[in-house]
């Protein structure tokens, strides 16, 4: 009767969860670069990457529906060195993207009162502390109250904004105002003759990344089977609409050259609403969109924990990282995922600018957790001959012929995006070409080491047998 009354997450509720992991309004600035050509590359990373994730994670949730997502998953096919690797990069990946998702909730908020402080490092700063370790300690007050939160939030946040930024540009062509952008064929395939051009692409596979993270919430689902596959289409589905129209609002009005990646989407909705004589609306927009950001934030602090704290029913994390609260949140885990966020947030004081600072973090974070969707792609297809016989209520179609297609083209979109994030944007001022890449080698060389290091000198006393 207690593991009934614990399933709580329904189609709707697990999708408006998947939203909050994946869907945020502040990626749509960095794809309107690109203008009309934004549109063929938001559907271009959802053929090689969004669609082979969804396709794959409903498949992995439905045949391994044990609370631990990915780190099961990896574990089963590889081993479990690389698991606890997997579900590392999984985590970890956040700490460098934590700040760059407050930085953009920070700058929504300034257009409230000072649209100035948008790009003032000390004022991004103190937000990103105050709002992450605030969020910390909200979600020591369990997962049904942070996943309804986060539901809200991203309805309220990002799907309704969403929405009301689409309408907008909408009735800013067919009322036939000057657009900032050209529509026509030429355009809409962007010239891929720049390396440089095309860097910005690498902050998409983050975009549409998360949709893996909901596994992590197995237990609380309701018949996981079905569930599962429904929620993760429908949310990959609203995800590509709301980004692909959304970012072409924003280039049709902003040009190009003035399009911050930490403030843009505010600067697009004031520029649409002060056209309109809507300027009202920009103070409950702003709180809106702080709102979905914190939303997202929030599924995010707590889904990937829950993943890491699976290990240790293995052996995998010492024991004062296996507390549980009363309400089953492992706390000390998120103290110091707190802690590492709080140290990463400080690369806003050593980068040029907002915007430069706000890229870097987020380059960071992609290459770190492309590194999982690799090796969870490589398991889906070691799966199928490791474990045929697992009950998988969906698969990938096609058979094996259709695995090695699916998950292949995954991880090899994964690999090449990983390695194009080494390229400093153009478009950016990102500071010494030295520094830059050893910011991004060194990060992802310590992130890389410390799993490993854990893992081999774990101790035998760290087991913890499922409760």
């Amino acid at each position: 009767m207690d593991q009934v009354k614990r399933r709580f997450l329904n189609v709707p509720l697990l999708a408006l969860l998947n939203l909050a992991v994946m869907t945020s309004l502040r990626n749509l600035p960095l794809v309107s670069e690109y203008g009309w050509g934004s549109s063929f590359f938001y559907l271009l990373v959802a053929i090689i990457f969004l669609f082979p994730a969804a396709l794959v994670s409903a498949e992995l949730a439905t045949g391994w529906t044990r609370t631990g997502g990915v780190y099961i998953w990896v574990r089963e096919a590889f081993g479990p060195g690389w698991g606890f690797f997997a579900v590392w990069m999984q985590w970890v990946h956040n700490v460098a993207w934590f700040p760059a998702i407050l930085s953009f909730a920070a700058s929504a908020l300034a257009y409230l009162f000072n649209p100035a402080l948008a790009n003032n490092k000390f004022y991004l700063i103190s937000c990103i502390l105050g709002g992450f370790w605030g969020f910390t300690f909200f979600n020591y007050f369990g997962l049904k109250v942070s996943s309804w939160f986060s539901a809200i939030g991203v309805v309220a946040g990002t799907i309704l904004p969403g929405i009301l930024l689409i309408s907008l540009g909408a009735l800013w062509l067919f009322l036939g105002n000057p657009l900032q952008i050209e529509f026509s064929r030429q355009a809409l395939i962007p010239r891929l003759n720049s390396i440089e051009n095309l860097v910005f692409l690498t902050g998409l596979f983050l975009a549409f990344g998360g949709l893996e993270v909901s596994a992590a919430h197995a237990r609380e689902v309701e018949n996981p089977q079905k569930t599962f596959p429904r929620a993760i289409t429908l949310a990959a589905i609203i995800a590509l609409i709301i980004y692909s129209l959304g970012a072409l609002s924003i280039s049709i009005m902003v040009p190009k050259e003035e399009i911050s990646l930490v403030s843009g989407l505010m600067e697009a909705f004031h520029l649409f609403l002060d056209h309109f004589h809507l300027k009202w609306l920009i103070a409950p927009l702003g709180f809106m969109i702080v709102f979905g950001a914190v939303g997202e934030l929030n599924a995010w602090i707590i889904g990937p924990i829950r993943s890491m704290h699976a290990t240790s029913k293995h052996g995998d994390l010492p024991p004062i990282l296996q507390k549980l609260n009363r309400n089953g949140i492992p706390v000390n885990l998120l103290f110091f995922q707190a802690m590492i966020v709080t140290c990463a947030a400080f690369a806003f004081l050593f980068m040029p600018t907002a915007s430069g600072a706000f890229w870097i973090l987020s380059a960071m974070s992609v290459q770190i957790y492309l590194v999982m969707y690799f090796l969870m792609f490589l398991s889906a297809i070691k799966l199928r001959y490791s474990h045929p016989d697992v009950p998988r209520v969906y698969r990938v179609p096609y058979r094996m012929p259709g695995i090695w297609f699916i998950s292949g083209l995954g991880a090899l979109s994964s690999f090449g995006a990983f390695f194009l994030g080494f390229v400093p944007p153009g478009q950016l001022q990102t500071g010494n070409i030295y520094v830059y890449e050893a910011f991004l080698l060194g990060g992802l060389a310590i992130m890389a080491i410390i799993p490993y290091l854990i893992f081999r000198f774990r101790d035998p006393s760290w087991h913890s047998e499922p409760k």
